[in-house]
């Protein structure tokens, strides 16, 4: 993606030199959208599945989304944290310990596992280790990563930063509670 063409006004923010991600990639909505529909499809055709496990809160659009799609009411969340915060306009991108704040009951047997990502593959064998019998499925996977995820729908280079809907507005969006603001859509 050439930068600055996001909606065509500011460039998305530069990935700092030290990082070990030096190229960036920008998931619109729609295709956020047909990617899971596809990987609904890939999914329905080796189901069927008792309820779905998602992994917040990356997992949490998708899964909605595959929910929809195979017609899956029984849901549930392991909520993990990995990533630590970053300062200033920045997307947080420095992988910490993964901590899990909430687990779930069982072995995920008939479960589907659902994130959005996996990146260097900490926190999927986290959760391969507490739901082993799941069907592990992601939108996107990293090389480092792949191997821990049953099915995924594109595969990016490891150097690749992937932003998400959810994390652009012209620019990286600090969430509400380290300070950022929601815009009311209205001219000042």
């Amino acid at each position: 993606m050439a930068r600055g063409l996001l909606f065509g006004t500011e460039p998305t923010p530069t990935l700092s030199t030290a990082s070990r991600y030096d190229d960036e990639v920008v998931i619109s909505w729609a295709e956020l959208h047909r990617d899971a529909r596809y990987l609904s499809e890939l999914l329905h055709a080796i189901g069927p599945w008792k309820g779905i496990i998602v992994v917040t809160r990356g997992g949490l659009v998708p899964a909605a989304l595959i929910a929809r799609e195979l017609e899956i009411r029984m849901i549930d969340t392991i909520c993990v944290t990995s990533y630590t915060s970053a300062s200033g306009n920045a997307a947080a991108q420095d992988q910490s310990g993964v901590t899990i704040l909430k687990g779930v009951a069982g072995d995920g047997e008939g479960m589907l596992l659902v994130d959005d990502l996996v990146d260097t593959g900490k926190t999927a064998q986290v959760v391969r280790k507490l739901l082993p019998k799941a069907h592990f499925v992601t939108l996107y996977a990293k090389p480092a990563g792949r191997p821990f995820v049953d099915t995924c729908v594109k595969e990016f280079k490891q150097n690749k930063w992937i932003y998400f809907p959810w994390d652009i507005d012209f620019r990286f969006v600090k969430t509400i509670k380290d300070g950022g603001r929601a815009h009311s859509g209205t001219a000042d």
